[in-house]
């Protein structure tokens, strides 16, 4: 999920993009049952509670591959945040960028050193701070 291209990432928003992910969280969540949820994921129940009812709690990456991690359908938490740092990181290689143009491409919201610490797992990172670096570099991305 948090890998996945994505479709006409220039046309897209990053609320988009984030509203996807927490789509895709509350299904999984739906799928289980909250409790068990919670107790493998060490997500607070309340906040599954609420991500099953539509709204948006924030989440880290880090709970959000919890959750995940709670279904067969997605690779254990720690797997998928291999991959989502490897991800990153392969893509801004192929976009030819470095975490200063990011934090610049990103209205210098980050300075440079905050947002290495966040791309590589160091710092944490809500998924919708995720969801905004994923679509501007996949906007920026000619691959």
């Amino acid at each position: 999920m948090f890998t996945e291209a994505i479709a006409d990432p220039e046309e897209t928003t990053d609320e988009a993009v984030h509203a996807d992910y927490e789509a895709t969280l509350a299904a999984v969540v739906e799928a289980g049952d909250i409790d068990a949820v919670a107790a493998e994921s060490g997500v607070d129940s309340d906040v599954l509670d609420a991500l099953a009812a539509g709204e948006s709690p924030e989440l880290t990456v880090e709970e959000a591959a919890g959750i995940l991690g709670t279904s067969d359908d997605y690779p254990a938490a720690d797997d998928l945040l291999l991959e989502v740092q490897d991800h990153l990181m392969l893509q801004m290689s192929s976009a030819v960028m470095d975490v200063e143009a990011l934090a610049s491409g990103l209205d210098d919201d980050y300075d440079a050193k905050e947002l290495q610490q966040k791309l590589e797992g160091r710092q944490p990172m809500t998924l919708a701070e995720y969801a905004r670096i994923h679509r501007y570099v996949a906007a920026e991305n000619p691959y």
